[in-house]
């Protein structure tokens, strides 16, 4: 197989890569950034979500997370609340500005960027998530530690 799959993940990175320029277009002409809608979107038609549970369901990674929930918040478009159940993590919801954002924007940019699809079928599209399941399954069971790299240290801390 050599280095065969490094063409189909070259492929799936460049389709990922050329939607967002796509999506981007329409996040952008909202005034928010990729980021900022991404949480938008998540906590949309939701009460809010622990920064744990919306970092686990977003494309941001932890460490511009908080960043862009502060900017989120600056615009006035999400609230932070210390967490009842655990005093050390926030509840991050949106706000009633941030909520019509969302019923304005969501649809915008999922419609027009959508447009991409109109000639997919139902089958096709149940192909490409079988596919992309598929490999998913692959890539997640990949993630076991190399015998190389193991630290013996770590089991006598």
């Amino acid at each position: 197989m050599g280095e065969r799959f490094l063409k189909s993940i070259r492929l799936l990175a460049d389709c990922l890569q050329s939607y967002e320029r796509l999506s981007g277009q329409y996040v952008r002409q909202s005034g928010l950034t990729h980021a900022q809608f991404d949480i938008i979107a998540t906590l949309g038609n939701t009460p809010g979500m622990s920064y744990k549970e919306l970092g686990d369901k977003t494309l941001i990674t932890k460490g511009t997370l908080t960043g862009v929930i502060e900017r989120l918040e600056q615009k006035g478009l999400v609230e932070r609340q210390r967490n009842d159940c655990d005093k050390r993590s926030f509840f991050v919801r949106l706000t009633a500005e941030g909520e019509q954002v969302f019923c304005t924007v969501f649809p915008k940019v999922v419609g027009e960027s959508g447009k991409v699809f109109a000639h997919y079928s139902e089958d096709d599209f149940a192909a490409l998530e079988k596919t992309l399941s598929e490999l998913k399954t692959v890539i997640t069971a990949g993630h076991t530690e190399c015998p190389s790299t193991h630290d013996s240290t770590k089991e006598i801390i």
